[in-house]
């Protein structure tokens, strides 16, 4: 017999996360990001409260807008009172009935809140041995945009930790030095020892990016991601067809919401790989959908987290698990605020687990 979560009521709480260095991106530098937690509360679970994360991403959210809060806070009054049967599918689907799509981390906060309160209020987003065992995932050391004497240092320091996949951060300095950057890592490990991947945000210009990506592929990287800015359909449909380097789609799916359009893009781009952020692309539900089509069209893909706080990543980090993974994920940013919230999850050689531990919330 399924569960009926009845009369649930719903709030939220802000909170200013500090980065502990000056967070490089092609769109800028982040010192702090404010983060938004929902709670969710049932008078069928008594004592219990299920949490849930909505972190737009400054510059590139669809959500990132002036009256945000404003929202999220008519969103949590007008849904306060609602009803639900309580299984996972109902969950996913009554949070893409009452959430606009132009709301997608909001909708993922929802869609996390209640699953948690589901299970009991006790983190748990996703039954699986992640969770209930300390099975772990594979992760890639994320190298920030800086100078080269700061990226020098995280490269070295991931290196040390173990990390057996890279990724670095490119756009931000001279592409020439960013190059000794990747030959600085490939003289010490080949590609059989060290998956090296690069993230240009859309850096590159359509016209420089083919011989830019010629020359990046002399380094055995794994992958580029968004090598040119997202929304030139065409030209990236053309990168992919020739390029020597596998192509990574990320910021090209934000705002695809629609089935049919999800599917036409991949369609039409036939990308090597999709890399998929819930807060971003609506959720887990969306999320789902498309794993589904890439998989169906044997395009890779992996999870990343965007920025949120540990209680969004172990949401991100849950769900990933429910599948069989393999490739690594972009699931180790717990360790980038001083003011994180405390967790179980733990990284370890590359490696994000579930430990033993108690949560700061």
């Amino acid at each position: 017999m399924e569960e009926v979560l009845k009369d649930i009521r719903f709030s939220y709480q802000p909170h200013l996360l500090k980065f502990r260095f000056d967070a490089g991106t092609s769109r800028g530098v982040l010192k702090d990001k404010t983060t938004f937690l929902i709670s969710a509360l049932s008078i069928q679970k008594p004592g219990m409260t299920g949490w849930g994360e909505a972190a737009p991403l400054p510059k590139l959210s669809i959500d990132d807008v002036a009256d945000f809060e404003e929202v999220l806070s008519e969103i949590c009054g007008k849904l306060s009172g609602s009803t639900i049967i309580g299984s996972e599918q109902a969950i996913l689907e009554w949070a893409k009935s009452h959430i606009s799509e132009s709301y997608p981390s909001i909708r993922f906060a929802f869609e996390t809140a209640l699953l948690d309160l589901l299970h009991g209020g006790k983190k748990m987003i996703f039954d699986t041995p992640f969770y209930n065992s300390g099975q772990p995932l594979p992760i890639n050391g994320l190298i920030w945009m800086g100078e080269k004497g700061f990226m020098l240092d995280q490269i070295d320091k991931k290196l040390a930790e173990g990390y057996s996949c890279i990724k670095m951060k490119i756009g931000a300095i001279d592409f020439g030095q960013e190059c000794e950057l990747l030959a600085y890592i490939r003289k010490q490990y080949s590609a059989q020892r060290v998956i090296l991947r690069v993230d240009a945000n859309g850096a590159f210009s359509p016209k420089e990016a083919l011989d830019k990506l010629k020359i990046l592929s002399e380094y055995d990287l794994h992958s580029i991601e968004q090598p040119i800015r997202q929304g030139q359909v065409k030209e990236m449909k053309s990168l992919c067809t020739t390029t020597l380097l596998p192509i990574a789609l990320d910021e090209e799916l934000i705002g695809i919401h629609d089935f049919k359009d999800k599917k036409k893009l991949l369609e039409t781009i036939m990308p090597q790989y999709i890399i998929l952020k819930p807060t971003l692309v609506g959720g887990i539900a969306s999320s789902r959908e498309w794993i589904a089509l890439a998989s169906a069209m044997e395009i890779g893909w992996w999870m990343t987290s965007a920025l949120e706080s540990n209680v969004g990543l172990n949401a991100i980090a849950q769900f990933t698990s429910t599948y069989d993974i393999v490739l690594p994920q972009g699931l180790g940013t717990g360790q980038l605020y001083h003011n994180n919230f405390d967790s179980p999850l733990r990284i370890e050689r590359g490696e994000i687990k579930y430990g033993i531990g108690d949560w700061g919330i």
